[in-house]
This record gives structure tokens, sequence and C-alpha cells, in this order.
């Protein structure tokens, strides 16, 4: 059990430390992510952006997942082309849902870090870390769109994840640092002594004072 997203953090940067050397950038899934992600990228003397992902969900039923798209210099979409053949996903619909999740991910990053330049991915090691998994939708998608991006070495750091969707995502990534794997796994949440929300305004706060 960790004590809080820090302590998490901590344990996470000692298993991340032979990255050190390969001048990786941290990325973390906002919003329980980013504290942890700080940890790590302050002790890799790595710079720390967010990485911002919105689902896009079938016609008619918003919360069937048929692909999503992410954020970065060159904003990436991801499809599940069978799963949107099944559901009826045209192109058209799907570019106007593209266009809209956009707008979402724009207004969004323009509340964390207006003034930071979004870190490109391309050819470089990429540390994507959240503060833990479950089904591991959200994650396949972002790491699914920073191997779009063109990044060299992927890892998924995180500190807690059922075994099943560690071994899902392993075709996605080249590398999986997780702490600890617990059976049976319901939430992320019992698994931390303190698991507060983390609030906007703190994802914001540890941005401005990141590298």
């Amino acid at each position: 059990m960790f004590i809080d997203r820090q302590d998490a953090g901590e344990q996470l940067a000692k298993a991340l430390m032979g990255y050190k050397n390969d001048d990786p950038i941290i990325l973390a899934l906002p919003r329980g992510g980013v504290p942890i992600g700080k940890v790590v990228a302050d002790a890799l003397a790595a710079p720390l952006d967010v990485l911002l992902v919105r689902k896009i969900g079938a016609p008619g039923q918003s919360e069937l997942a048929i692909g999503a798209v992410a954020d970065g210099a060159e904003p990436v979409l991801f499809i599940d082309k069978k799963n949107a053949n099944l559901v009826g996903a045209s192109d058209s619909y799907i570019q106007g849902e593209m266009a809209h999740k956009l707008e979402e991910i724009a207004k969004r990053r323009q509340m964390y870090s207006a003034t930071r330049r979004v870190l490109p991915v391309k050819g470089r090691t990429i540390i994507l870390v959240d503060d833990g998994i479950a089904t591991g939708a959200t994650v396949k998608v972002a790491l699914k769109s920073l191997r779009a991006a063109g990044a060299k070495f992927l890892v998924l750091a995180v500190p807690l994840a059922p075994k099943e969707t560690l071994t899902d995502l392993e075709e996605d990534v080249d590398e999986i640092v997780c702490l600890i794997t617990p059976e049976p796994f319901y939430a992320i949440s019992p698994h931390y002594q303190h698991f507060n929300q983390v609030p906007d305004s703190e994802v914001v706060e540890i941005l401005a004072n990141s590298k």
C-alpha cells in the first residue's frame, strides 16, 4: 500500500532511474497522474507535461468507445475500425467527433498550461505516468497515440495495475514498470492510504513549476 501519490511517485522514480541518461520526457495523465509525474520528472531531471486524451463514443452511445484522440504537437486520432464499423460510425461522424474532442482538449490545455509549448515526442524516450490502471482503456489509447506520433522508446510507469490489464497493454509499449499487481484487483483507491481527488488548480500549479 502507498501512503499517497507523493510516496507512490518516490517509489516509482527509484524504479525508473535507469532511464535518467536517456533524456526522457515524462507525460502524465491528468489529473491523478500529474503529482506522481512531477516526482518522477524531478528525480530524472526530465521535462514534465500532460497528455490529454478524449474518448470518441459510438453514434447515440457516447459511453461506448470506438476510439479516442490525444493531444500533442500533432494531435493523433486512434479508431478501432472493427468496432466503428459494427456501430455504423461513418468517416464524417468520426471527423466531426474528432473536431469536437480537439476543441475540448484545446480548452483544457489552455487551462492547464497556456504558456507552455507542447513537448514534441518524435524520436524521444517517453515515460507515460498515471496513479494506477484499472481497465486500461484510456492508457491504451494514450500509448497508441504516442507510438503514432513517433516516440522512439515508450515506457508505461504506474504504481499498480491488474496483471491482465498489463498483459493487454504489452503490445503497445516497449517497457512496463509497475510496482505492484494486487490480486484480486477491485479498484485503485484501496491501495492508497490517502487518495484525494486532484483539483485542476493543483495540476496548473505543478505544470507552472515544472521544467
